[in-house]
């Protein structure tokens, strides 16, 4: 199922890269598939992502739920983290995305949840996403 997360993986990345809003709000090339070493400023990273078997009798099918967290770093906003994430949810829920070697089922919001870095008291914003693909 590793596939399926790549494959989806890099939809999102390109999907949130292409989004004209959201670059303007945190910056040019700030959608990380990793987190960066010693970034400052605003950035969208990948997060935590968990795979189920979602086949049928016939097609081979994987559900997984995944997060994107928008990282305030320095800024302290939390109100620019909140509009980040807004943005990446207008982007993303129910959208029709391309997927290599994939069929994209469904692709839904779950939840946002706001909170601070405990380290530094920095704001972060994980949006959590419901996804559900079958092997083409």
């Amino acid at each position: 199922m590793s596939d399926a997360i790549l494959a989806l993986r890099a939809a999102v990345q390109a999907r949130l890269v292409a989004n004209a809003a959201l670059t303007t709000l945190i910056g040019p090339d700030r959608v990380f598939d990793e987190a960066p070493r010693a970034a400052r400023g605003f950035y969208v990273v990948h997060g935590e992502v968990e795979a189920r078997d979602w086949s049928t009798g016939s097609d081979r099918g994987c559900e997984q739920e995944f997060a994107l967290v928008v990282w305030a770093a320095q800024s302290s906003s939390s109100r620019q983290a909140l509009e980040a994430a807004g943005l990446i949810v207008s982007a993303l829920d129910q959208v029709d995305l391309a997927l290599d070697g994939h069929a994209l089922v469904n692709l839904r919001w779950l939840s946002s949840r706001l909170a601070r870095e405990a380290r530094n008291g920095l704001p972060q914003v994980t949006v959590r996403f419901r996804a559900a693909t079958e092997t083409l």
